[in-house]
């Protein structure tokens, strides 16, 4: 698994719970997102109602999880936890939706993955505070009215698109998530070596923030990488020596590219005169996931200006070249 992936790891649930911010003034970064969202919570505290409904989306990473937790906190009330995938039948919606109390947070991760006959579900939930439910079978069905507590339902996907339009009507307050700067990730990765007490200098954070990619999960990744490194070489205090030597050994460049994105690169310049080549094919070219180049690879190769999609394919650009040493001589066939 590569330590770029922006997925959540299996290490990464043991790990992000100890570093994770419990209230809105320790939240780094999305300041407009924080700001509105700090409004919204005093407002319906002072109200004494339900927050209306929230949808979080946006590249993982970045703190979608967390800020629904955030938000439970900052309304005193409890949170669940669900994901769209685990809700697999009425029963299982049911059974969430009546253990929650007045006021309760419902936080879906992935929740544009929630089946479709669910999702009907759930809009009267929203909508209404009520729950339909038909139980049994041919003549024996019956329909079951369950009357629930206002609650908001704090709903988070990386795929706003995949949203049916009925369901994301039904959210009151929309939020898109962005990734990082570098001066932020330099703060996140600061504040995390405090909370786990190895001690990191300025320009060894501002280095590890450069190759983050501009999401924090990875940063924190990253820190407990060079963390490693630093501890097997008995150091106290972790260095820029010490970071940059590890993160080369993890085989990630000052732009955070790592090894599969270098082949990516590698095998459109060199095997394709840097373009024009279909996903498909670049695929194949270096053994690689169709699925793992569009949702992992290529945002941030699109982002930070490394290659540029047209209609015959895909296109390495002039940084490209520059960042791998190659002799840069533009397309005329782009």
């Amino acid at each position: 698994m590569r330590i770029v992936d922006e997925e959540k790891l299996e290490e990464d649930l043991t790990f992000e719970p100890s570093i994770r911010p419990s209230n809105i003034s320790e939240y780094i970064g999305q300041s407009e997102v924080k700001e509105n969202i700090k409004v919204f919570v005093e407002a319906a505290k002072i109200r004494d109602e339900a927050l209306d409904h929230v949808l979080l989306y946006g590249p993982p990473g970045l703190g979608k999880t967390t800020l629904a937790m955030i938000i439970a906190n900052e309304l005193g009330k409890n949170i669940r936890t669900s994901s769209g995938p685990s809700i697999e039948k009425p029963g299982d919606l049911a059974a969430i939706l009546s253990s929650l109390e007045p006021g309760d947070v419902l936080f879906i991760d992935e929740i544009h993955r929630i089946p479709r006959f669910i999702e009907e579900i759930l809009y009267p939930a929203m909508e209404d505070f009520t729950l339909d439910i038909v139980v049994g079978n041919d003549s024996a069905a019956r329909s079951i009215k369950i009357d629930l507590p206002p609650f908001t339902l704090v709903g988070a996907t990386t795929r706003a698109g995949d949203l049916t339009s009925p369901l994301r009507d039904r959210f009151g307050i929309v939020c898109k998530l962005k990734y990082y700067t570098n001066e932020e990730l330099t703060e996140i990765v600061e504040r995390t070596s405090r909370v786990l007490k190895m001690p990191i200098t300025e320009d060894a954070a501002e280095s590890l923030a450069k190759r983050s990619r501009g999401t924090p999960r990875i940063a924190n990744r990253l820190f407990k990488r060079v963390r490693d490194f630093a501890l097997v070489d008995g150091k106290e205090i972790i260095d820029l020596q010490t970071t940059e030597d590890a993160l080369n050994r993890l085989k990630v460049d000052i732009y955070g590219l790592d090894e599969v994105d270098h082949q990516y690169l590698e095998s459109l310049i060199n095997k394709f005169n840097g373009g024009p080549v279909g996903v498909e094919t670049l695929a194949s070219s270096i053994g690689e996931e169709v699925t793992t180049l569009l949702d992992v690879c290529e945002p941030f190769l699109l982002q930070n200006g490394f290659i540029k999609r047209t209609r015959s394919g895909r296109v390495a650009t002039a940084k490209s070249y520059k960042h791998l040493g190659v002799n840069y001589q533009e397309n005329l066939f782009m």
